[in-house]
């Protein structure tokens, strides 16, 4: 008996194949192997073709069965991650209208702010939790703005994920935490906000179908079946947006309990079991995966858009040639904390929610012809990065979310020696790393929505704690010192954009 997890970033397309009844992974792929193409007609522009998502997929899922030993009709249940906030139309014959308008494309932050006054401030945040800011919902209404003849065409929009169940089922459907992610859910009134249709002009036969996260959402047509290598009438049993789908592979589903990743984009995820926001919209607030009205779980997402993405432009544009992230990392480690008064401000990746959706450049600062090299560059764009989560979780500190416990899988920016040591030092944090992704997370999410697991406690017993970091008594100081500067430089950048 296995599952399949399957995980629709922005940077690649994963799937991985667990054994149900021992909760291993025992095969997995991704495509493409180098980052996926992001299409930037404009600046803070970022658009993507969804049907590559489905051509990815399809090789990803054939190469996660082969290095399997697995046949795809052993496969009794999907489950789907997917890139948030993305923005996906669909006619009447669920074909596709315009590519994707993902997650990082900041077009729409004017629109977003404009609706949060108009709306009022205090209605979007205790009925959205959110201003709409840059998100789905302003997304959607750039495109009635900007392309209204094709808008007339939408019969549904969708997020990412949804595209990819309905391509698998022939069903257009949503789920609440999809909805609230797309600042399209209302909190106090439990239900699709008619302040927010009503003001963007929005008629709701354009919302898709609400189905359940975990729950049978379709079953794989004949032809698709055929297409993926899969057994027709395998169900869908789950899906929800990477972040809330992170924070389940690692098991934090109560209150008080925190995930992080650091891929392409970083993000802190704490788990709030009251409904709360924070006044800016610094942070934001969805529905977690395993949210109801009667007994709130609620995600507070801090992201933080040019994280690794900052890391690998060091690499391909400042590093030497063909160096590896492995030996990036060396030689950042040859500069001392602090890298001799350089830093790096992270932002360069389209609006920053954390800055108030300001859309800053990254930023470099102090930087000396005379001392400074490639290995200082290194060590400055991660500390950097690490000094921009900081700040960030000291906006979910004074929301009451305490963080002394950090949970991250063993992948991207956290296998870097230096970032780990740096983000623990400077917050005072515990670190533990685990042997997860976010596709087996979905995979194990399949599992849990098809009944094979009774709970989320008997699906995550295998989750296997690789390593712990705790903040080193003999570097923290000097890592507070460092971020005290970086700040500064924060705080003088911002204040030229005001």
């Amino acid at each position: 008996m296995y599952l399949l997890g399957c995980d629709i970033g922005s940077s690649s397309v994963k799937a991985s194949v667990v054994n149900g009844e021992t909760g291993q992974t025992v095969g997995s792929d991704f495509f493409p192997k180098e980052e996926a193409f992001i299409k930037a007609v404009k600046p803070g522009w970022a658009e993507q073709n969804p049907d590559d998502w489905w051509t990815y997929l399809k090789l990803a899922i054939s190469g996660a069965l082969r290095n399997a030993g697995v046949d795809g009709a052993d496969i009794k249940a999907i489950g789907i991650s997917y890139q948030m906030h993305g923005l996906v139309l669909v006619d009447k014959n669920m074909n596709v209208l315009r590519p994707s308008i993902i997650w990082c494309d900041s077009r729409a932050v004017g629109l977003g702010d404009h609706a949060f006054r108009s709306i009022g401030e205090e209605t979007s945040l205790s009925h959205l939790l959110n201003s709409p800011g840059n998100f789905t919902a302003s997304k959607l209404a750039w495109v009635k703005e900007n392309e209204p003849d094709l808008f007339k065409e939408v019969h549904k929009f969708m997020l990412p994920g949804d595209f990819i169940a309905m391509r698998m089922t022939g069903e257009t459907a949503t789920t609440v935490s999809g909805l609230s992610e797309g600042i399209f859910w209302d909190f106090k009134n439990n239900k699709i906000s008619s302040d927010l249709m009503s003001y963007y002009g929005f008629d709701e036969s354009i919302v898709p179908a609400v189905c359940p996260t975990f729950g049978v959402q379709g079953e794989l047509q004949s032809a698709v079946a055929a297409e993926l290598g899969l057994k027709k009438g395998t169900p869908v049993t789950y899906r929800a947006g990477d972040q809330p789908n992170n924070a389940l592979s690692l098991n934090v589903l109560n209150p008080g309990e925190i995930a992080a990743t650091g891929g392409t984009s970083g993000v802190v995820y704490g788990v709030n079991g009251h409904i709360n926001y924070d006044t800016l919209s610094r942070v934001n607030t969805f529905a977690h995966v395993n949210h109801t009205a009667e007994n709130p779980r609620l995600g507070v997402l801090l992201c933080i858009n040019g994280v690794g993405i900052l890391n690998s432009w060091i690499k391909k544009n400042v590093a030497p040639e063909g160096i590896s992230y492995e030996r990036l990392n060396d030689l950042a480690a040859t500069v001392p904390i602090g890298a001799e008064g350089l830093s790096v401000l992270p932002f360069g990746n389209g609006a920053e929610r954390m800055l108030e959706n300001k859309d800053s450049s990254c930023v470099i600062n102090g930087l000396n012809f005379n001392i400074h090299t490639k290995a200082h560059m290194a060590r400055a764009a991660q500390e950097g990065i690490v000094y921009a989560f900081k700040y960030g979780m000291d906006i979910m500190n004074d929301m009451g979310i305490h963080i002394d416990v950090i949970r991250a899988g063993n992948a991207n920016m956290f296998l870097s020696p230096i970032f780990r040591e740096a983000l623990s030092g400077v917050t005072g944090a515990v670190i533990e790393l685990y042997d997860t992704n976010g596709a087996v997370g979905a995979a194990k999410g399949a599992g849990i929505g098809a009944g094979i697991y009774k709970n989320a406690e008997e699906a995550f017993a295998s989750l296997k704690k690789i390593d712990v970091i705790e903040p080193n008594k003999l570097t923290t100081d000097s890592y507070c010192e460092a971020y005290t500067v970086w700040k500064e430089q924060l705080n003088k950048e911002m204040t030229t954009k005001k």
